[in-house]
Formats: C-alpha cells, sequence, structure tokens
C-alpha cells in the first residue's frame, strides 16, 4: 500500500497539472466534479445499484458514495465534500482514512440537499462536472460540462498513470482467478448460472460490484455477443464454453475472455489458430500505430483462418471485399480500458476533441486512435456461426463463397472470442492478462 500511495500522489499531481492547463485555456476558476446520486426505481421506494460519475473516481477510489463533491482549480489541494447523513436506515460511508485522504482537504456534508454553501462564492466561473444538469440548475452553475473541457479530459485519460496501471494489473490478477475457477467448473459440468457463481466467488465481488455483466455462454450461446441469460440447467451435450468477465479494483476495470472446447476436437484446434492470430495482434501494438490499421489487419487473419478451416473459399481479399469476414466477425477488434470498460477518448485525434470515426465498412470498431505510450486497450478477434447475419449472404450471390457443410458442422459450437487487456510501453507491449497467468 505504500508503494501504492507513491504512484497516487504522483497521480494527483498529474490531473491537477492538467486541471490547470485546461482552466487556463477555458478561462475559469475550477471544476465541480459531482460523484452522483442514486436514481430511484420506477414506483418504487427503492434505488437503482449507484453508478459513480467516472470523471468522480479519476480522482480518488470511492465509488459507491453518492452525493460527494470535489473541488478542483489545479492549483490548491483538492477539496473533498464527502457525504455522511445521519441515517439508521442505511450504511453511512465509514470516515475516510486511507492512503489517498492526505491529498485533499475534507469536508463532511450531512444533507445532500443542503451542499450549496460547500461550493465556491464565484459559481459562474466553475464548471459543473456530472449527469444531474437539472441539480447544477438549481445550485446556479452556468456551464455545465463544458464541450472544451470534456474533450480534453477524455483526450488525456487515455493515457494512464503509474498508479492506474498497478490498480490495472490488479484488476486483471483478481479476473484471472475468477476465469481459472469458471473454466474448472465448466470441465466439471456446471450449468452457466453455476459457473457465474464459481467466478464471483473466486474474485470476491458481486454482481453490482464488476465492472459489467458477466456472459458466461455455453454451446450456440456463444454466438450471442452480449449473452447474460445464464441458463440454470447443464446441456444435455456440452461442446464449448466463452467466458466474457472481468473485475475492478479501485474503479478501474479488467476486460478478458477466453473460449474453451469441452473435448479435442476440430473446433479446440479453431480455438488454438485464433489463440495465434491474437498473439500476432497483440504484437502490432506500438506508439504511433493506428487502432484502425490492426483492426483491418485482423480481418486479413480472419479471412486467412476462415480458409484455413473451410469456412469459405476464394482469397483474402475477396473475402474482405464481399463482407465474409465481417459476417463471421462482425464486431470491432477492441477498445479503450480504463475506468470503464469502454473507456473514453478512443475515437479522439486530439484534445480539441478532433474525432475519427470508423471506418464505413467497420462501423463497430470502438477505437480509432493513433496510439501512444500508457494507453490500454483490449485486443479481442472472434469467430461466430451467426445464424441472422449469415442470412444475408445466403440470400444473394455471395453463398457461393461460404461452405455450408463447415458452418453446420461448427453451430453447435457458438463461436469464439479471445480477449486480453494490454498496456502500450514505449519499447514493449505488457499483456497484463497473460502476465497474471492467463495463459489458455
Amino acid at each position: 500500500m505504500e508503494h501504492l500511495a507513491q504512484r497516487y500522489q504522483q497521480h494527483i499531481s498529474e490531473l491537477n497539472r492538467r486541471v490547470a492547463d485546461v482552466l487556463q485555456r477555458e478561462q475559469l476558476a475550477g471544476l465541480v466534479i459531482h460523484s452522483g446520486q442514486p436514481h430511484r426505481q420506477f414506483l418504487d421506494d427503492m434505488n437503482y445499484p449507484f453508478k459513480v460519475n467516472p470523471h468522480f473516481k479519476a480522482w480518488l477510489p470511492v465509488i459507491d458514495n453518492p452525493n460527494c463533491w470535489l473541488l478542483v482549480n489545479g492549483v490548491d489541494k483538492p477539496t473533498l465534500i464527502f457525504f455522511r447523513p445521519v441515517d439508521f436506515w442505511h450504511k453511512v460511508a465509514d470516515l475516510p482514512d486511507i492512503f489517498w485522504t492526505e491529498c485533499f482537504n475534507i469536508k463532511f456534508l450531512e444533507k445532500a440537499d443542503q451542499v450549496a454553501p460547500f461550493l465556491p462564492a464565484d459559481i459562474e466561473r466553475w464548471a459543473y462536472i456530472g449527469e444531474h444538469i437539472d441539480v447544477a440548475d438549481v445550485l446556479g452553475f452556468k456551464l455545465r460540462n463544458p464541450e472544451a473541457v470534456m474533450n480534453y479530459m477524455h483526450y488525456h485519460r487515455a493515457t494512464k498513470t503509474a498508479y492506474e496501471l498497478v490498480c490495472m494489473r490488479r484488476a486483471n490478477q483478481i479476473a484471472v482467478q475468477g476465469h481459472k475457477a469458471a473454466k474448472t467448473a465448466f470441465y466439471n459440468g456446471a450449468s452457466e448460472f453455476e459457473i457465474q457463481q464459481s467466478y464471483l466467488a473466486a474474485i470476491g465481488q458481486g454482481e453490482e460490484e464488476v465492472p459489467y455483466n458477466s456472459i458466461i455462454a455455453l454451446n450456440e450461446n456463444a454466438a450471442i455477443l452480449h449473452y447474460t441469460a445464464l441458463e440454470h440447467q447443464s446441456p444435455i451435450q456440452r461442446h464449448s464454453f466463452l467466458i466474457d468477465a472481468g473485475a475492478s479494483y479501485f474503479g478501474y476495470a479488467a476486460d478478458i475472455t477466453r473460449t474453451y472446447a469441452f473435448s479435442k476436437n476440430r473446433f479446440d484446434e479453431l480455438i488454438v489458430a485464433m489463440d495465434k492470430l491474437q498473439l500476432e495482434l497483440v504484437d502490432m501494438l506500438r506508439p504511433g500505430a493506428s487502432f484502425t490499421d490492426i483492426h483491418i489487419a485482423n480481418h486479413q487473419k480472419v479471412a486467412q483462418v476462415l480458409i484455413d478451416f473451410e469456412f469459405a473459399l476464394g482469397d483474402p481479399q475477396d473475402l474482405i471485399a464481399h463482407g465474409i469476414t465481417s459476417v463471421f466477425f462482425p464486431h470491432g477488434l477492441g477498445h479503450m480500458l480504463g475506468l470503464q470498460v469502454h473507456d473514453m477518448g478512443g475515437y479522439l485525434h486530439d484534445e480539441r476533441g478532433t474525432h475519427i470515426a470508423p471506418p464505413e465498412a467497420h462501423p463497430f470498431l470502438r477505437c480509432t486512435r493513433t496510439l501512444e505510450a500508457n494507453h490500454v486497450v483490449t485486443i479481442e478477434p472472434g469467430l461466430y456461426i451467426i445464424d441472422s447475419l449469415l442470412a444475408e449472404i445466403k440470400a444473394d450471390q455471395r453463398h457461393q463463397l461460404v461452405n455450408w457443410q463447415t458452418v453446420d458442422a461448427f453451430r453447435p459450437f457458438g463461436g469464439i472470442r479471445i480477449e486480453d487487456n494490454v498496456v502500450v510501453h514505449q519499447d514493449r507491449n505488457e499483456n497484463m492478462t497473460r502476465e497474471c497467468g492467463l495463459i489458455d
């Protein structure tokens, strides 16, 4: 923890530097960052699970306490307005006493609607950062999430500090333990629901603590990209298992996917081929590389796999030109990762907010950045049997390019996705997922 505390102080210094820079540019006095408020369920007296503003947790790992506020101007010691109500219905947040507290002037707020006296007197020169615009209006903020400030912060958020990398490595370590437990549960005959319980128990996090809903898919369910149904009954025949599941540490996310065959068969060989392909793509990451170019290179590699395993006929360029690879691999190669699973800034060319749209042929690509040192991205190629997409090919002349017998043979397995979390360094790539022990 002492090592983390030192890195954290450097992290706060960097955030202060960024704030000072953007405030000078935009002629602002400071930023007031709201942790957020609970959302009440419709026609009920209970709230939805609280999700903190990512701009707030960028400063400190308080992720479960609504109605908190940060006052930052890049020069003075940041002020934390920490919500501690008098409440016998719910657990009140503990008094903060951890490595990060010395970096803030801490004031305590007992009633959420009485924050106004804690805010700056010249509030018209401060910008509100958060989702509750109605609250900002009541408090008198004229500037709410100004575009220039948001673009600046989102662009620079892609470059991780040493503290953030420590947190993300730890998130990967936690998630890897869960993946190993889930793999064992699969081979022991567990249902999707039971595998999910094994995963959560191994990482020690609940369903509301993990950064996203786990995808636990057996057999044909692995072809559903965002499958979250979790069947309670085990299938009669066990063919394959795809798990896309992460973990959190101090608000930072891990996002990892693996696919397994129940038996040593042709599908298992396809997994091995996709794993090799994935590692080749990881090797292409470097400062100055275009993520879009790496995504397009993946289509070249997927096309060759389709030919090698007799899914398709022709040469790779023909399969790409006719959209065959996009049917078997319809999503993007990966995305920025950090405070959010799909972290902000993936489409930004510069800190002014210049947007780089994905190519027309690849609309679901989530990152078009030119990579820099200390960027963290996921690399997640896939290959799926998705009948709704295949039906479009079957209905036109492109059906001649597909070996439908092979498609039918692989349909019970659903699909494959392999995903690692990678830090781009100046002179190397750090595959956090594999270096934390998830080799296969």
